[in-house]
């Protein structure tokens, strides 16, 4: 069972963490932003990932440590849980509607850091997260996980069900990246040999 603990303290954010990839969908989530916390809920329900997240932030100031440190927590996670990434499919995708929203992910586990980022979202705050905030939790995740990610919202209306819909989808793109193929259970998935 390939699974992670993480804890990143600083000036601005002290934040605790576990990941199991082979879980159950089971989450137990506090970020002191109470919609972030509902969009991990998801990742961790769609993704069949057991995720544990505990983190006090400087949101006396802004959100901006605190969503920030989460990404880059969430990234350390996954790389640490992969280790090697002997027998990973590595790459994934999904395509994934929320009502009148289309949204589509997809992630490299290649070890590089690149992401690529269109939300089509106008509004200022959903519920109580400012959703610019969103753009640096990817990045940051692209980052520390060392992960090519795309994320863009073919269209919709409703700003709430286009962050939905990328939290949703980006958890069912990494669910697939992680998840092992028996046929090639002892390579590794690069012709560079290493990623």
């Amino acid at each position: 069972m390939r699974k992670a603990t993480v804890k990143r303290v600083t000036k601005e954010t002290q934040i605790t963490a576990s990941l199991v990839i082979e879980g159950k969908g089971r989450y137990d989530i506090d970020t002191g932003i109470r919609f972030l916390d509902h969009m991990l809920e998801l990742f961790a329900k769609h993704g069949g990932f057991d995720l544990t997240v505990r983190a006090i932030g400087d949101l006396d100031i802004d959100q901006h440590h605190t969503v920030e440190d989460i990404g880059i927590v969430l990234g350390e996670l996954f790389k640490k849980a992969l280790g090697k990434k002997v027998g990973i499919n590595r790459a994934g995708y999904f395509v994934l509607p929320m009502d009148e929203t289309l949204a589509v992910t997809a992630i490299d586990l290649s070890g590089r850091p690149a992401l690529v980022y269109a939300d089509q979202i106008r509004a200022r705050m959903v519920g109580d997260l400012q959703v610019e905030l969103i753009h640096d939790f990817f990045g940051a995740f692209a980052n520390s996980a060392g992960a090519n990610v795309h994320v863009k919202v073919m269209y919709g209306r409703s700003s709430h069900h286009k962050i939905e819909a990328i939290f949703k989808c980006f958890a069912r793109a990494l669910r697939y990246a992680c998840s092992t193929d028996v046929r090639l259970k002892d390579q590794l998935p690069s012709t560079k040999g290493l990623l």
